[in-house]
C-alpha cells in the first residue's frame, strides 16, 4: 500500500521525474520489505502458504523492482489484467472453437477489439470499416498497405473515432420532454 500511495503522489510527473522519486522513495520502502522477508524466511514455520510465498518474492525480485528503472513502467500489471478478464472468463466458451484455425480468428478478433478500445476507436465503426475496405486492398502482395488499417493510423476516417460526432437520432436537435 505505502508504494501504491507513492505512485499515486507521483502520477502526474514526468517520467524522468518519476524514477527519481522512486528512487528515492520507494527503494526504501522495498528495501524494508526485502529486509523483512529475508529475516520473516529464516524463521522456522509450518505455514506452507507463507513459505511459498516467501520464496516466490526472494525469486522474483529482480522483477518486481523492474518499475524502478524506468519511469513509464506501470508498478503493477492490473490494467493489463483488467484488459483480459472477459477473455478469461470467456475461455470455457472458447473450447468450442474447435479448430486451431477457429482458435486464431478468435484471438485475432479479440486483439483487434482490445486495440481499438487502447485507441480510443468505436469498436463498431472500426471493424465495420475494415471488414469492408480490406478485401478491396491487395494486402497480401503489399503489406504496407494494411498500415492505414491499424488502431492507431491517422488514416482511419472520423467516424472511427470515439470522439466523432454521431449523427442525431432525431430530425430536431432539442426534444421537450412534454411531447
Amino acid at each position: 500500500n505505502l508504494l501504491f500511495k507513492v505512485e499515486d503522489e507521483i502520477k502526474e510527473l514526468s517520467y524522468d521525474e518519476k524514477k527519481e522519486k522512486r528512487q528515492e522513495a520507494s527503494r526504501a520502502i522495498l528495501d524494508a520489505f526485502w529486509s523483512w522477508v529475508e529475516e520473516t524466511s529464516a524463521i522456522s514455520t509450518t505455514n506452507e502458504n507463507l513459505t511459498k510465498a516467501l520464496n516466490y518474492a526472494k525469486n522474483q525480485k529482480k522483477y518486481l523492482e523492474t518499475f524502478l528503472e524506468d519511469g513509464r513502467l506501470p508498478i503493477s500489471n492490473n490494467l493489463c489484467e483488467a484488459n483480459i478478464k472477459p477473455y478469461a472468463v470467456a475461455r470455457r466458451a472458447w473450447l468450442f472453437a474447435d479448430t486451431p484455425k477457429g482458435a486464431t480468428a478468435n484471438a485475432i478478433l479479440y486483439t483487434l477489439v482490445e486495440s481499438a478500445k487502447a485507441n480510443i476507436l468505436d469498436v463498431y465503426e472500426y471493424l465495420k470499416y475494415i471488414l469492408e475496405a480490406m478485401p478491396n486492398t491487395d494486402f497480401k502482395n503489399h503489406p504496407e498497405l494494411l498500415d492505414k488499417y491499424l488502431p492507431w493510423s491517422k488514416d482511419l476516417p472520423e467516424e472511427c473515432r470515439l470522439n466523432h460526432k454521431h449523427k442525431k437520432c432525431f430530425k430536431n436537435d432539442t426534444i421537450s420532454l412534454s411531447q
